[in-house]
């Protein structure tokens, strides 16, 4: 299968060619040919070990070996006693490693539901519902708002198609998707052609040509690369190991010139052998191995209570040592939740707390927030596009509630005449409502786009012609969120007639309302546990697939970018020598617009200059 790399810069019909497929589907016969030459489209992991592997795994140290061999010694001397008590200090540690190890395994299990269970695909000229697994290279997939991506493929129609790719390239923000090819070579998260199995659709809907499965996917790439990843013996293994050789070969020579001295001083052979023996058995410290493999239970043990699963007891010691660590930003040091942050409105930028459902032009920015949106809440969870819905928890916390009223009662009491949903052409979604007996448009969208639109602007006192000052203030305010890295959404309204219809040309002549200014907001512990990390000596590095302004604004306000440092996307990264990266790699501290290939390099430069190096997040 060429790379998707190629497949996103075809032409459609390059695309049906080389894929010996059309925007029909598949027939039945043909897709039961491709399964069984491609395989199941499911992500294969490395072979997990047996219960009895990770035990005899266990003996491979060195103290151990030599623990073993004093073991035999003294079984062949006679020493029944000391040869019980080494052996059973031995298996307790094998025991304790591999109780641990199975435990995890089956807590990591019950935490993988990362995968679509059913696709919805073209066969045979009809859409049929199948088991993910069953979906082919070919296949016609049909996504709607709410489905998980079951595969990799290219976009053959988008309707409105909005996609949430934060597993993959770690963007907050959902992601319109077009189907037209972009110009030149772009990134992962750049290839707006594109859907990505394990990416949830949020909003729209369309046809996709599959292209990947199974392991041929941007998903199955990275856990190939993890699982081709060696492991690595931790820095106590290492000290262990040079420790537990010194001291064999001290015990040896010890051992050696005491017999000599004995045979010197005409002692009977066997008997000065038995003692020489005797003295090098002593000397092996039996209890370091089960004092080592007790302390790391603790550890893990401890870590299990604050929610962290340790598959391995060695570990937590290598957590310990840890120098840099390399930490994902979305659901990681953010919440995962976009927010809105601020709110420009009436000439003034204002906290959304701020908010007085009982002025006017306030109102008309909730109303705008609530009806010209598809998203709803339930319970505590939202449903649709994150935008929408923090738009809604805005329109919530700014005391809707509070007056007994919710966002379905205003959307009954105005129910939806007509609707131009958002597409990355006119960069806004427009509805139409009877609000107060005055039919109107509500629209959202791009700051620029909304402005060029507009004629007036609504203030607390009314509404006016909008002057020139009115909007070089706007865009000023624009580039300020922006700057920040916030996502922005002008809010606009004009009255218009009572027909059941929306047409593109009805997209003018609107009184401008305000700004909305979004985020993905830093965890409250985050910038506490960067500090912890530094007070430690320990340098923090957030690698993201995000975009740099965004990433940045979110390192600066936790402390991990400072004054000096560097950010670096992953196209410069690309275009850098490995001697050009380790020239700057201490400095850097943001890593953005990145793919799993990028982050597996960043590791490895900073293991190349002996730092033992932690990763978090999604990006694993």
């Amino acid at each position: 299968m060429k790379d998707n790399k190629e497949l996103y810069r075809m032409s459609k019909e390059e695309l049906f060619m080389y894929m010996k497929a059309d925007g029909n589907g598949l027939t039945t016969d043909a897709a039961s040919e491709i399964l069984e030459e491609k395989g199941h489209n499911v992500i294969s992991e490395s072979k997990k070990k047996s219960a009895l592997a990770v035990f005899f795994g266990q003996f491979k140290d060195m103290l151990v070996i030599i623990l073993i061999m004093a073991a035999v010694i003294s079984m062949f001397s006679g020493n029944a006693e000391s040869t019980a008590v080494i052996f059973a200090v031995i298996i307790m540690n094998a025991v304790l490693g591999t109780i641990q190890y199975v435990k995890a395994e089956k807590s990591l299990d019950s935490l993988k539901a990362m995968s679509a269970p059913h696709a919805r695909v073209l066969r045979d000229g009809r859409k049929i519902e199948i088991p993910a697994e069953n979906v082919v290279p070919g296949d016609v997939l049909l996504l709607d708002a709410g489905d998980m991506v079951a595969a990799d493929g290219r976009v053959l129609c988008s309707y409105s198609l909005q996609v949430n790719e934060s597993s993959l390239t770690g963007e907050s923000t959902s992601v319109d998707k077009t189907d037209r090819v972009p110009e030149g070579e772009v990134g992962i998260a750049d290839r707006t052609n594109m859907v990505y199995s394990g990416s949830l659709v949020t909003y729209g809907r369309a046809e996709i040509l599959v292209t990947a499965t199974g392991m041929d996917t941007e998903m199955g790439k990275i856990a190939g690369l993890m699982n081709a990843t060696k492991e690595k013996k931790t820095p106590l293994q290492v000290s262990l190991d040079d420790f537990s050789r010194k001291l064999a070969i001290a015990i040896m020579i010890i051992s050696a010139i005491v017999f000599g001295i004995r045979i010197y001083q005409r002692q009977p052979l066997l008997e000065s052998l038995m003692f020489a023996v005797a003295l090098a058995v002593a000397a092996i410290p039996e209890a370091l191995g089960s004092i080592v493999t007790i302390v790391q239970a603790m550890g893990t043990q401890k870590m299990a209570a604050d929610n962290a699963v340790m598959k391995e007891l060695k570990a937590v010691e290598s957590l310990g040592c840890v120098s840099v660590i390399c930490s994902d930003k979305t659901g990681t040091l953010t919440q995962n939740r976009m927010t809105v942050e601020n709110v420009y409105i009436d000439g003034a930028c204002i906290n959304p707390d701020e908010i007085d459902i009982k002025k006017q032009l306030h109102r008309y920015l909730l109303y705008i927030a609530i009806l010209n949106n598809d998203s709803s809440i339930d319970g505590e969870k939202g449903i649709g596009d994150p935008t929408e819905y923090c738009l809604l928890t805005m329109a919530r916390n700014a005391g809707l509630s509070n007056a007994g009223i919710s966002e379905e009662n205003i959307r009954q009491l105005m129910p939806r005449m007509a609707e131009l949903p958002f597409d990355s052409d006119r960069k806004m979604m427009s509805t139409k409502y009877m609000i107060h007996n005055i039919p109107m448009i509500l629209t959202k969208g791009a700051t620029d786009i909304i402005l060029e639109r507009t004629e007036n602007i609504a203030v607390s006192d009314g509404v006016r012609p909008i002057t020139p000052d009115d909007r070089k203030k706007i865009y000023r305010q624009n580039e300020i969120f922006s700057e920040q890295g916030q996502r922005v959404l002008a809010f606009a309204y004009k009255e218009t007639d009572n027909s059941q219809r929306l047409e593109p040309d009805d997209e003018s002549g609107y009184t401008f309302v305000g700004l909305a200014a979004m985020t993905d907001p830093p965890r409250e512990e985050s910038e506490n546990a960067v500090m912890e990390a530094k007070s430690a000596g320990i340098k923090t590095v957030m690698i993201t697939g995000d975009h740099k302004v965004t990433a940045k604004a979110i390192a600066e306000r936790i402390g991990i970018f400072e004054d000096g440092d560097i950010a670096v996307t992953g196209q410069e990264l690309d275009r850098m020598t490995d001697e050009e990266l380790d020239g700057i790699i201490e400095n850097v501290s943001v890593y953005a617009r990145v793919s799993p290939e990028n982050k597996i390099r960043i590791v490895e430069h900073w293991q190349k200059k002996g730092r033992i190096v932690a990763m978090t997040g999604d990006g694993v």
